[in-house]
């Protein structure tokens, strides 16, 4: 199975697609590793151009990410909206609705998990730091370093916590 999570924002939309190990590779590999990083980076968009051309190559950008990474699954983020930055969600639901847009349009099924659950399900606590679930991803994937962009690691975290989630129903 492969699980794409992303973590969408109208600047930078970070993504990462895991393939879960099958019982096979899991006897055989001598870390027992349960899943296994495939393609992990970013989409970016300018400040600079026009909101319709930003959402478009978000659309354009997830689209052939679709394509070419054949997810079976799409993990995004639940929306959380803080009363004081209501422009902050605003924008942010524009980029979430292209990515559910092109989800559905290519049938893949989408899940959405809050950040709480995302943080328990990787790091054991539902209200850990960010450095800390970055340290964690970076762990559980066998990476030497941290990923440049936070917006990655948020999006492996999705995919690994849809992992555990999926498996163990938690």
């Amino acid at each position: 199975m492969r699980i794409l999570g992303i973590d969408p924002a109208l600047k930078i939309t970070g993504y990462g697609v895991i393939a879960l190990a099958s019982k096979c590779e899991q006897n055989h590999a001598a870390n027992r590793k349960n899943f296994f990083l495939l393609e992990a980076g970013i989409i970016t968009t300018s400040a600079r151009e026009l909101l319709p051309q930003r959402l478009k190559k978000i659309y354009q950008a997830t689209a052939k990410l679709l394509s070419d990474t054949r997810p079976d699954v799409v993990v995004l983020e639940k929306l959380y909206a803080h009363y004081r930055h209501p422009t902050t969600a605003y924008i942010l639901g524009q980029a979430r609705g292209i990515i559910c847009l092109v989800t559905a349009k290519k049938k893949i099924p989408l899940v959405e998990y809050s950040a709480t659950r995302v943080k328990k399900a990787v790091v054991g606590r539902g209200l850990a730091p960010k450095s800390q679930v970055q340290r964690m991803v970076a762990h559980l994937l066998g990476l030497k370093s941290l990923p440049k962009y936070t917006d990655v690691t948020d999006a492996l975290a999705l995919a690994i916590a849809h992992s555990y989630i999926a498996k163990f129903k938690i």
